[in-house]
Parts: C-alpha cells; structure tokens; sequence
C-alpha cells in the first residue's frame, strides 16, 4: 500500500501522459520540487478547502503559475474521485 494517499503517475519510458499530469516535469523542473511533494500539499488543503482556493494558495504561497497550479489540483481532485 502507498503510504500517499495521493502517489506521482509512474510513466513508462516514451510513453505519452495527457491531461494534468502532462504538466507535472514541467513543475519539477521550473519549481525544484518533486511532484510527490505538491501532491501531498494538495492533498491536506483539499480536505478542508475547494478547487479555486487551494489553486490560489498554491500561486500566492508558492508562487506558482495559474496553469501548473490547477493542474496540480485537478489531478489530486480526479485521483481521490476515483
């Protein structure tokens, strides 16, 4: 069992990942974070927070941009979902 309630996509070698996960290198990249990390932050604000005020959160307390943020959430959103 995962000890994240939330666990990273694992992507197999040339494989091409759609929706917000597509994001995720780039948020690693351009914020020096694993993606793990992001996801478990998402994961505790959602249990108390909706969608638009963790993405807000997201962008005023981590500076990031708008569309690595709602990705981040949308992901998190559709994994605990499903």
């Amino acid at each position: 069992m995962s000890e994240h309630r939330v666990s990273a996509p694992q992507v197999a070698p040339g494989e091409k990942v759609k929706g917000p996960a597509s994001y995720f290198p780039s948020i690693e990249k351009t914020y020096g974070r694993p993606i793990q990390e992001w996801l478990d932050l998402v994961v505790e604000r959602l249990d108390a927070a909706k969608h638009m005020e963790v993405v807000a959160w997201l962008k005023e307390e981590h500076s990031l941009g708008h569309g690595h943020a709602n990705a981040i959430v949308a992901y998190v959103k559709a994994a605990l979902a499903g």
